[in-house]
C-alpha cells in the first residue's frame, strides 16, 4: 500500500496521506510525502492540494518515539518531516491544505507548510506535544508564531489545546471552512482557480513574502525588487499587459 497517493486534475496536484486510520506520521510517510513535493515541481503542475480522510494527519506515530527510547537510535521521524514540509513550503506554486478531521502536532506542521488552510467545519488543528513532555519538532513554534502571532501561539503550544475550525478561523489559522462533504471539492477548485493565473508571477509574490517576512525593510524591499524582476519579463506578464490593453481576458500560459 502506498503511504502517499498523487494524482492530477489538469494543473492541479493531489498528493493524498494513507496510512489508516488517522495518518499518523512517520519517518517512511514523512519521506514519501517529501518524494511527491519533488514531483509537484514539475512546471505542468501549477497549484497542488495536500489532504487526508477521515484525518488530514492526526500527528507523530507515538510508537517510533518509544522504539527510539528503547534503542537509543536518532528519531529519523522529525528529519523527515522538517524536509518534507520545506519541500512543500519551497514550491514555486500556490498550495492549498485541506483539512478533514484532525490536523494535530505535524499533521498541523505540515498543513502550515502550505499556502493556505481549508478546513472542514468539524476539523480540529493543534500543537499537542506539550502534553507529551516535548515540543513541536517540525517547525511548528516557528510557523505558527507568524501565522497567528506571538501570544497565540504561545497559549496554543503552552496548552496543547485543540482547535476547532471557526476559531481556527478566527486566528487565521485557517483562511476558509467548508461542510465536510464540500471540502476537497471547493479546495480543487480553488486549486484550478489559482493554477489559472500567471504562476511565475505568483511564484516571485510567494518568494518575496516568505523572504521578507522578519527582514529590516530596505532589505525587504531588496527582495521585493528582485522579485518583481523575475517576473516583469515573463510571458505571462507581456499577456497580462496586453489584455488590458486590449480589454479582453488574459490567457495566462504560466511561462
Amino acid at each position: 500500500m502506498s503511504l502517499v497517493e498523487f494524482g492530477l486534475e489538469g494543473a492541479v496536484a493531489l498528493v493524498r496521506l494513507n496510512r489508516p486510520p488517522v495518518n499518523a506520521l512517520s519517518a517512511e510517510l514523512s519521506a514519501d510525502l517529501g518524494e511527491a513535493f519533488v514531483r509537484c515541481e514539475d512546471p505542468a503542475i501549477r497549484a497542488v492540494v495536500v489532504t487526508g480522510q477521515p484525518h488530514f494527519a492526526a500527528g507523530a506515530d507515538i510508537k517510533g518515539f518509544q522504539a527510539a527510547y528503547d534503542s537509543g537510535s536518532e528519531d529519523t521521524l522529525a528529519r523527515a518531516l522538517v524536509e518534507a514540509i520545506w519541500r512543500l513550503e519551497r514550491l514555486e506554486k500556490p498550495t492549498i491544505a485541506a483539512i478533514h478531521g484532525y490536523a494535530l502536532g505535524g499533521g498541523l506542521e505540515l498543513a502550515m507548510g502550505c499556502d493556505f488552510r481549508y478546513l472542514a467545519a468539524d476539523a480540529q488543528v493543534g500543537q499537542p506535544e506539550i502534553k507529551l513532555g516535548i515540543i513541536p519538532g517540525g517547525g511548528g513554534t516557528q510557523r505558527l508564531t507568524r501565522i497567528v502571532g506571538v501570544q497565540r501561539a504561545k497559549e496554543l503550544v503552552f496548552t496543547g489545546r485543540f482547535v476547532g475550525a471557526d476559531e481556527a478561523l478566527g486566528l487565521t489559522l485557517a483562511d476558509k471552512v467548508f461542510p465536510s462533504e464540500e471540502l476537497l471539492e471547493r479546495s480543487m477548485a480553488a486549486a484550478a482557480e489559482l493554477a489559472a493565473g500567471p504562476t511565475r508571477a505568483i511564484a516571485a509574490a510567494k518568494r518575496a513574502i516568505n523572504n521578507g517576512i522578519g527582514e529590516p525593510m530596505t532589505r525587504a524591499m531588496e527582495i521585493e525588487a528582485a522579485a518583481f524582476n523575475d517576473c516583469f519579463w515573463t510571458e505571462d506578464a507581456r499577456e497580462g499587459v496586453a489584455a488590458f490593453i486590449a480589454k479582453r481576458p488574459p490567457v495566462f500560459g504560466g511561462r
